[in-house]
């Protein structure tokens, strides 16, 4: 039995809702993989914010239809295709991805993708997998600013310090000025 209208536009709103949300789609040839390699592939992506779609094109094609940042989209739409719809981490999404093409000995193969109304080969994709993760960005920049705060406490800190050896020095000053003072008036 086929799937009705009401099913067929259940669908396409679910995609035009998951794309609205995305910041990157990527579109990989699935054929030849199985049931339990694509259930494997979206549990992998799954911490990335990643949802894997496998649909028709057809259903895509309607899905952009009105959104023009992802025109691109339908020059890929040939074949059988998975799509990734990556809302959150796109870094850790690709990574994911590559490691499971390794995984499963390059069953898949990366046709492309779109961010920001741009049309991605994968040549890009894979300039963007190599970015640091959110989470490694987040690392770096708590360290500048731990770095920063360290070294103002450290500024801060010296300020009295200094003031203490200065007033140190002039009061042995002082005590030398008048061991001397004495000394000569003896």
């Amino acid at each position: 039995m086929g799937r009705t209208l009401t099913n067929k536009k259940e669908i396409v709103d679910e995609l035009k809702s998951t794309l609205s949300q995305s910041t990157l789609t990527l579109v990989i040839d699935y054929q030849g993989l199985s049931v339990a390699e694509i259930t494997d592939l979206r549990r992998k992506l799954r911490p990335s914010g990643t949802v894997c779609k496998v649909t028709k094109n057809t259903f895509m094609g309607i899905a952009i239809q009105d959104q023009e940042k992802w025109q691109p989209l339908s020059e890929l739409l040939k074949g059988s295709n998975a799509f990734l719809l990556v809302k959150e981490d796109f870094s850790a999404a690709i990574k994911a991805y590559q490691e499971f093409q390794k995984a499963t000995k390059d069953k898949t193969t990366l046709r492309g993708g779109v961010m920001d109304g741009k049309l991605l080969k994968e040549a890009d994709v894979k300039v963007l997998g190599d970015l640091p993760s959110k989470e490694q960005l987040m690392a770096q920049i708590a360290g500048a600013i731990n770095g920063v705060a360290t070294k103002i406490a450290i500024g801060i800190n010296e300020v009295p310090s200094s003031l203490g050896r200065a007033l140190q020095a002039v009061a042995d000053k002082d005590k030398e000025s008048a061991a001397e003072s004495e000394t000569v008036g003896s």
